[in-house]
């Protein structure tokens, strides 16, 4: 093994599985990656399309839709950039990060070019990107609690309210 093995192996860390108390599920963590190809698709798509004038707002627009595809798929499918060497230490450094840094990365990616030339083509190609950032975020917020736990924390919430009213008024009189 060379020196430059050994030193790709050790930049390189091994892919994490994901945690199971990110508390999304596997159909969940799938539409989410599903909308991230299909939202760098349409990025490359329309970015490539904002190239093709004379603006230079739409062209650095369009350029930086082409870089938010890049990196969607570089971190959503790295499987799609396989002549990228270090496409597998990227893709496991991005599975790593919280559900919330992800939505605000992939939301802020997208707002960018639509910042820099409000335009038609801009707003629709960075859509799904930006829904992408946005399921992300919902799955940050977690999974919706049943009536009974809500019944039980508002139960305690009486009583302990009921308490401190009835601890006032002992010590009133």
């Amino acid at each position: 093994m060379s020196a430059q093995d050994e030193q790709f192996q050790a930049a390189a860390p091994e892919p994490a599985a994901p945690s199971a108390d990110d508390g999304m599920t596997w159909w969940y963590r799938w539409l989410c990656r599903i909308a991230g190809v299909i939202g760098g698709m349409s990025c490359a798509i329309a970015g490539l399309w904002n190239c093709v004038t004379i603006n230079p707002l739409n062209i650095a627009a369009g350029v930086w839709m082409m870089l938010n595809a890049f990196v969607l798929f570089l971190c959503e499918a790295p499987f799609c950039c396989q002549f990228i060497e270090f496409a597998n230490a990227v893709s496991a450094r991005a599975d790593k990060l919280r559900a919330w840094q992800k939505a605000a990365f992939y939301c802020g990616m997208a707002v960018f070019p639509v910042m820099l030339s409000l335009t038609l083509t801009t707003l629709f190609g960075n859509a799904v990107a930006f829904a992408t950032g946005v399921l992300y975020g919902l799955s940050a917020l977690g999974k919706k609690g049943d009536a009974i736990s809500y019944a039980r924390i508002h139960q305690q919430q009486r009583q302990m309210d009921e308490e401190k009213l009835t601890g006032t008024l002992e010590g009133q009189a």
